[in-house]
């Protein structure tokens, strides 16, 4: 069976049932909100007593180590995973009372990986962001949408291909240009930039600073803290299951926090051209460069020292 063929039932069977379509938010307005959420996985608590806002027109990331709890709130935040006990609200509802259908309309999901069990063409995969608008009367403006999402990804070029035989990058772009197709005001993405190499992480970022300045709320789990004070209005820094520190990036990333959270001892300097902070990880020595000297880290200066 077709994607255009599903794609005119769902049509037929979501028609049949009046949905309500969201409004575009106001800027600044809460689009989801997180009051003492807590989460328990595997008998650990994973989330302990979360409070967060996403509001329309800011990028806010989601940052801290492995098993820190970014993809559970992600999840929560989705309506994926239910919370153990708080509250998780989209659009000014709890988020376990809307129908799936309009809950679609209001928040799109990338999760971490992308796998389809049938060989749909790319074109296809995008054009499914599309079904939660079947029989709102938006569809004469499908394709255009579809053909802007793929082309802000740059997956064009490969539309009729398989989505079974592109690569881990090439699957990531395209299940990100069906977010973008989706058109709902709230994007979750989790790990985006994972398998992605520079290019296609910066052209990442920069949509999700585009969707922002549309008037959307983008939140994004990264592990790249460059990427996350370079892109983001704010970053959530988790640390066990609870935020460390919420704020923008100049001022939560600072090196006795961070090298708290990672492990790690780390040193925050000011980038030379635009000032926004690099994260560089404190080592011993460094690579011996032709005179016998070595790059290092000294009062927030990085330059040469005698081997």
């Amino acid at each position: 069976m077709s994607v255009r063929f599903r794609y005119g039932l769902t049509a037929l069977r979501l028609g049949r049932n009046k949905r309500t379509v969201p409004a575009r938010p106001a800027p600044g307005a809460p689009l989801a909100e997180v009051t003492d959420l807590h989460v328990r996985l595997g008998g650990r608590e994973v989330l302990a007593g979360i409070g967060l806002t996403v509001r329309a027109g800011e990028v806010l990331a989601l940052v801290g180590p492995n098993g820190a709890g970014k993809s559970t709130l992600l999840a929560a935040l989705s309506g994926d995973l239910p919370a153990g006990s708080g509250e998780v609200r989209i659009d000014g509802r709890p988020v376990g009372g809307w129908p799936a259908p309009e809950l679609a309309l209001r928040r799109a999901v990338l999760p971490q990986s992308a796998e389809l069990a049938f060989p749909f063409p790319v074109e296809d995969v995008v054009r499914m962001g599309r079904a939660p608008w079947a029989g709102t009367g938006t569809a004469d403006g499908d394709e255009e949408t579809v053909a802007a999402a793929m082309a802000a990804t740059e997956v064009t070029g490969f539309a009729a291909r398989p989505f079974s035989g592109l690569s881990g990058g090439e699957r990531a772009r395209v299940a990100l240009a069906r977010v973008l197709a989706q058109g709902a005001p709230l994007l979750l993405l989790d790990e985006p930039t994972a398998a992605l190499d520079l290019r296609h992480q910066e052209l990442v970022l920069r949509i999700c600073r585009e969707r922002a300045a549309a008037g959307d709320g983008v939140v994004v789990v990264l592990h790249d803290l460059g990427l996350a004070a370079a892109y983001a209005d704010r970053v959530a820094v988790l640390h066990d299951g609870r935020i460390a520190v919420d704020g923008p990036p100049a001022e939560v990333f600072e090196d006795g926090l961070l090298s708290r959270v990672y492990r790690q001892p780390v040193e925050v300097l000011p980038h030379p051209r635009t000032g926004a902070p690099l994260v560089v990880p404190v080592r011993d020595g460094g690579p011996e460069q032709p005179g016998g000297e070595r790059f290092a880290v000294r009062n927030g200066q990085l330059g040469l020292t005698s081997a």
